[in-house]
């Protein structure tokens, strides 16, 4: 396998070295900076280096633009463009509906599945790369209804493999999602340490010794700031929405607290341990998976609707297979849920949209 990552900084170079430890792909980079393909090679995030997009992407299978949010438009397009309908071509970034939305009207665009790796860390650079940063992590895919069947399937057995456990979700509800748990925390981090400073610094000249779940809490407070820059402002409205319902929650919070009642404020502190408890748990991996055998008229988009139906509907699809009728008029697809009861609302989903769909076990 060929693989291009364009882009070779913090997760560039974490693809790069994961894809060659474990899909045992020659894996080509693209970077403005030569400085950093030299840096990315002499690590062992890339093959080689290339001084151009075109030449990167030419005969890769899966490309992976890993630039800033800002870049992403460009460079996606230019991928498209310079590769062949072979290609499938994804990004890491952070926000989707403006860049799956932008590359609608590019050439190639049914083979541009958007992506993004809940993954990373507060440091930055290729040289903080390593190959099991994805282990575990969910990484969204925001195909389109005009998503190629085997280009998906390429991609998210990709990721699999790269140690991540791909979920189809629509590039709006993304937005919305990464709003919330993504995005919001670093908009009160910010707030906080400014907060902090402000109110500590009026009461002593030196600042005193911060604890540690102000540490905790502020961990990710002024991360990358050109990078962060970018996303809020590719995210204003769901950021921004956000916010506002974070504003009305602070207010209650505060007028229950300004009551007194101390019942209540260890009820509400402990509602909020059930439900740290509850969103840390709710999408573990792991246990046994159950095989859904579904029928399929062979038509574009028909796997990206099945994906993106089974998302929302709470299903993750752990891994799949693609079986087309030696006529290419009809087909079958084979995929694995985990537990019987997600296979059965599986089926139930597939089914109502018209597809017929069996499950077939399960298996450790």
């Amino acid at each position: 396998m060929r693989i291009a990552v364009l882009g070779v900084g913090l997760i560039g170079g974490s693809i790069g070295m994961a894809a060659r430890a474990r899909l045992e792909a020659k894996v080509v980079g693209f970077d403005p900076d030569a400085a950093i393909l030299d840096r990315a090679e002499a690590l062992g995030a890339i093959d080689e280096g290339s001084a151009t997009v075109a030449a990167a992407v030419g005969n890769a299978e899966i490309v992976f633009c890993a630039a800033p949010v800002r870049a992403l438009p460009a460079l996606a397009a230019a991928a498209l463009a310079a590769s062949g309908d072979y290609t499938v071509v994804s990004d890491v970034g952070s926000t989707k509906r403006t860049l799956v939305a932008g590359l609608g009207s590019e050439p190639g665009s049914e083979r541009f599945i958007g992506g993004h790796p809940l993954a990373g860390a507060e440091t930055a650079g290729v040289q903080n790369a390593r190959a099991d940063l994805f282990d575990g992590a969910r990484w969204y895919l925001t195909p389109t209804e005009q998503a190629g069947g085997m280009h998906y399937d390429r991609l998210q057995r990709a990721v699999a493999d790269l140690g991540a456990r791909p979920q189809a979700v629509e590039a709006d509800l993304h937005d919305r999602l990464m709003a919330t748990v993504s995005h919001l925390p670093h908009v009160i981090a910010n707030v906080l340490v400014g907060q902090a400073r402000t109110a500590l610094s009026d009461e002593t000249e030196r600042l005193p010794e911060v604890g540690p779940s102000f540490r905790d809490t502020t961990r990710v407070a002024g991360a990358n700031p050109a990078i962060w820059g970018d996303i809020f402002a590719a995210n204003a409205e769901a950021v921004a929405g956000e916010i506002d319902a974070v504003v009305a929650r602070l207010e209650a919070a505060a007028e229950l607290i300004r009551g007194g009642d101390a019942a209540a404020v260890a009820a509400w502190h402990r509602d909020a341990l059930d439900a740290r408890r509850e969103l840390l748990e709710a999408d573990v991996a792991g246990g046994e998976l159950h095989e859904l055998r579904v029928g399929v008229e062979n038509r574009p988009g028909t796997v990206a609707e099945i994906a993106l139906a089974l998302g929302r509907a709470g299903v993750n699809i752990e891994d799949m297979a693609l079986y087309p009728a030696a006529d290419m008029r009809t087909g079958a697809i084979t995929l694995w849920v985990g537990g019987a009861e997600q296979a059965e609302r599986a089926a139930s989903v597939v089914r109502g949209m018209g597809h017929s769909a069996s499950v077939v076990g399960g298996s450790a």
